[in-house]
């Protein structure tokens, strides 16, 4: 599970980084146009702000450096020495978030936010942080205290996608699933969040565990998946992006969901009363021929379980060759022993024919 891991991890951090900036980026003659327009003053200084507090009510204070900004960022002294001068809970909060790291932070997510979308300067920080934190547990925590402190934000889907990778890192599938179904509660359309549920929905992991709902289960992944493939078809090219490399990248989310597939028909097929269900095999074959496909580097899981689904549907020498690259790709994991193991058995079960 590790490796599709990996690359479900890949592809959030691509999309958010990519795929977020295109659906949400400003007009191109909106940024020249704000480009041209000509600077205000310059940022307010410590010494500046100190001198305000003498004499302006906190309201002025806070609006003046909200829309100048502080040359400084603020540190604990600091703050003792403007609560000092009488700063109120706003003023010292203002003060922080219009300091250049705040306000570097914003600016980022600006460049990837625009339609009137607005992220005030400590909910940037806090959305940076998520983006940056690598621990998946600490990712998690400041995931949920994000989702506490800004219920009603713009990027809150985006928040529980980050928080589903980070489940994806621990394995736990269940958790996954759950911070998938959140982000697309807030935003449906979500296509990291659709591309984390398709994934994870039919593995064994979790329909294991609610067998009783296993049709449903796999019912609702297919249209997850149908869902993400219609996004990922009408995916924006990125300035500069050659068409090759647009190409590859749409193909790259496609892998992804077409996995997904396969495996939703993989499991379909052990459903059949009499035996397994060539057709739902046919499909399963054809779905993890294309996630194959669809990428330069395929997981060899992909290998693994079209060896499966050949192996159900008695191809035995086509079964063999995808478990024996599935090896050669998984060397160093139990994939490797567990291709190796099935090979061995396919190869007795056609001596012995």
């Amino acid at each position: 599970m590790k490796t599709r891991f990996a690359l479900l991890i890949f592809v959030v951090l691509a999309l958010v980084v990519t795929g977020f900036a295109q659906q949400q980026a400003a007009p191109q003659q909106q940024q020249q146009q704000q480009a041209q327009a000509p600077a205000g003053p310059p940022p307010l200084t410590e010494k500046e702000v100190t001198k305000m507090l003498k004499k302006e009510q906190p309201q002025t204070i806070i609006q003046e450096v909200t829309q100048r900004g502080v040359d400084f960022d603020m540190t604990p002294e600091i703050e003792k020495q403007l609560r000092k001068k009488k700063a109120t809970d706003e003023v010292v909060a203002a003060v922080r978030n219009a300091g250049p790291t705040a306000r570097a932070a914003a600016a980022k997510l600006a460049a990837m936010g625009g339609h009137g979308v607005t992220i005030p300067p400590e909910e940037a920080q806090a959305w940076e942080a998520i983006r940056n934190e690598l621990d998946p547990d600490k990712q998690i925590a400041l995931a949920n205290d994000f989702a506490q402190k800004y219920p009603d934000s713009p990027i809150l889907t985006y928040v529980y996608a980050f928080e589903a990778g980070a489940y994806q890192q621990k394995g736990d599938v269940e958790q996954v699933v759950e911070a998938c179904q959140k982000s697309l509660k807030v935003k449906p359309d979500n296509l990291m969040s659709l591309i984390m549920i398709a994934a994870m929905l039919p593995q064994p992991q979790y329909v294991g565990k609610h067998e009783m709902e296993k049709a449903k289960i796999l019912t609702q992944t297919e249209e997850y998946g149908q869902q993400a493939l219609k996004q990922i078809n009408d995916i924006t090219k990125q300035p500069n992006e050659t068409e090759e490399a647009y190409q590859k990248r749409k193909e790259g989310y496609a892998a992804a969901v077409h996995a997904a597939l396969g495996m939703v028909h993989l499991e379909r097929s052990s459903m059949a009363l009499m035996g397994p269900d060539k057709g739902e095999l046919a499909k399963a074959e054809q779905e993890f021929k294309l996630a194959i496909a669809g990428t330069p580097n395929p997981d060899p899981r992909d290998y693994y379980r079209l060896g499966e689904a050949y192996s159900l549907d008695g191809k035995i020498d086509d079964a063999i060759a995808a478990f024996t690259k599935a090896g050669e790709l998984g060397q160093g994991t139990m994939i490797k022993s567990y291709a190796d193991q099935r090979i061995a058995d396919l190869q007795k079960k056609k001596a012995g024919k």
